[in-house]
């Protein structure tokens, strides 16, 4: 008789598929809960970062730009270990021994943990910058011995532009201190030295002035949140008596604001006969007409 064909076990071939579907269904379903919840953690911590750091800080498009970004890199961290997990299940329902398949992923995870060491920091350290809301586009900041405008930043590495125009690329696992000088408001912290013989009070008056007049100007005072006055006598240095001058201003107006300060101060202390001092050297000559004498060239004979 002739060999009659074996057909499937369909009953146990339909229970592997539904499993499998299950599984399918239930790795799809945990990855639209975690993505939802990913972007609604990260959302609510910002927008706790900016209420605290201040509502101008943080303008809604960038907020957005922000939540995108982070949300889309750990979107696809989730769904790549939810897709390896399910993967397994599935094989493991076939029948597949995962035992090796588990190990040898464990050893690839070490051997990529220690040659990606650098870059997973860099990653983290800018996800941290970027919750922490420690500095945006546009800002003025000093990171890894460099000041500059902040250019271009990514969860990688921030790219500064410098006053000579040099751009740097400065990777965020080296940022161990971010110093932001552009946020919310700034400082006018400018040394004003006046020769010892000068009246103090008249000087600090004339600062004073200088600061209230730079205040009331329409030009400068939309930059200006206080006028810039004498904070105290701040050192007696070897041929100056040093004032400090303070003043608070509009973020980035910092610069602007001390150099248009310190002309007027300039200005205003040639007319009123301030002297601005400078080093002075004093040569003491030991020895008196001995030494004179015994200096001056022989007369001829």
């Amino acid at each position: 008789m002739p060999a009659m064909l074996e057909l499937p076990d369909l009953p146990n071939s339909l229970d592997i598929g539904l499993k499998v579907l299950l599984v399918a269904v239930a790795a799809l379903a945990a990855f639209l809960v975690v993505r939802t919840g990913i972007r609604v953690g990260i959302r609510h911590l910002l927008d706790r970062s900016s209420a605290e750091s201040g509502g101008d800080v943080l303008p809604p498009a960038e907020l957005e730009r922000r939540v995108t970004t982070i949300g889309r890199l750990l979107v696809r961290v989730a769904g790549a270990v939810l897709a390896v997990i399910a993967g397994l299940m599935v094989l493991n329902l076939f029948g597949i021994d995962i035992g090796p398949a588990v190990a040898g992923l464990g050893v690839v995870g070490i051997a990529v943990g220690f040659g990606a060491q650098t870059l997973v920091k860099d990653w983290l350290a800018g996800i941290f910058v970027v919750l922490e809301n420690q500095y945006s586009q546009g800002d003025v900041v000093r990171l890894a011995g460099v000041d500059g405008v902040v250019e271009d930043f990514s969860l990688r590495r921030t790219t500064l532009r410098d006053l000579d125009g040099t751009v740097h690329t400065v990777p965020n696992g080296q940022i161990t201190v971010a110093s932001n000088m552009t946020r919310l408001w700034a400082r006018v912290n400018l040394d004003v030295g006046v020769a010892y013989d000068t009246d103090i009070d008249r000087a600090v008056e004339i600062i004073d002035r200088v600061g209230a007049e730079l205040h009331a100007d329409p030009e400068w005072g939309e930059r200006m949140i206080e006028a810039p006055t004498v904070a105290r006598v701040n050192a007696l240095d070897d041929s100056a008596v040093t004032l400090k001058v303070l003043g608070q201003v509009r973020a980035a107006q910092q610069w602007a604001v001390t150099g248009e300060l310190r002309k007027r101060i300039l200005d205003a202390f040639g007319r009123e006969g301030i002297e601005i001092p400078f080093p002075h050297r004093v040569i003491v000559s030991r020895g008196g007409a001995a030494d004179a004498d015994a200096a001056a060239p022989a007369a001829d004979d």
